[in-house]
């Protein structure tokens, strides 16, 4: 029986009939009531620092009035961990802004990880990571290590902002086997969602999630 099960498999090999698709992380329910306590804190923080903090948009463009930050629910699967995978040769590619800017970007590597679709089936997901360049690093030396990550997917333009959303990850890390936690529950919108006085990093066409992401913030509502 066994010698029959082993052949079966062989041959379903053969056809592609036996290949296992990609599998969501395990989350243990300590790990999931974490997650969603952070991310709690998280959006109570962020509400509060849009409301009194000088750097706020709303601080610097009293024209727009706060009323709050729409999010979706929180959803433990949508915090994801990957190593950085960094290009062997990073070229520089042009990012626009939101006022029509040209902007230099050093596509530097990717994200790798799985998550789940708008239907909760694990999707293998790919994502590029970029930095400032060579040449801007005078400019921005304060952000010159930082990695940069944007996006969209199927609820931009409708459920969240039309230009896309950003993910906050601070600097490389110096191990190259450092994993990066991804939490696409604190997606964010660029201060150009909230004021026309701003203009932010439109994502490139490959920068595209062929999939509903339903996480992190939503349109804000004026």
């Amino acid at each position: 029986m066994i010698t029959v099960v082993i052949g079966f498999c062989i041959l379903c090999g053969l056809f592609a009939g036996c290949r296992r698709g990609p599998a969501l992380p395990p989350l243990s329910p300590a790990d999931s009531l974490r997650i969603i306590r952070e991310n709690l804190d998280h959006r109570l923080a962020k509400d509060e620092s849009f409301r009194t903090d000088p750097d706020s948009p709303f601080r610097r463009d009293t024209s727009v009035a706060f009323v709050g930050l729409r999010w979706f629910p929180v959803d433990p699967r949508y915090r994801v961990t990957s190593v950085l995978h960094r290009h062997a040769e990073p070229d520089t590619v042009v990012v626009l802004g939101t006022k029509g800017e040209p902007r230099k970007q050093l596509r530097y590597g990717y994200f790798e990880f799985v998550m789940p679709d708008e239907h909760a089936h694990p999707v293998q997901t790919r994502l590029q990571v970029y930095k400032v360049t060579p040449h801007d690093t005078r400019r921005y030396a304060l952000y010159k290590d930082y990695l940069n990550v944007w996006f969209t997917d199927r609820t931009t333009g409708k459920e969240t902002y039309h230009v896309g959303r950003y993910l906050e990850l601070g600097p490389e890390h110096p191990d190259p086997e450092h994993a990066y936690t991804l939490d696409f529950n604190m997606a964010f919108n660029p201060y150009c969602a909230y004021s026309s006085l701003f203009s932010c990093a439109v994502p490139r066409d490959e920068d595209r999630l062929n999939f509903a992401l339903r996480a992190g913030e939503m349109t804000y509502s004026h």
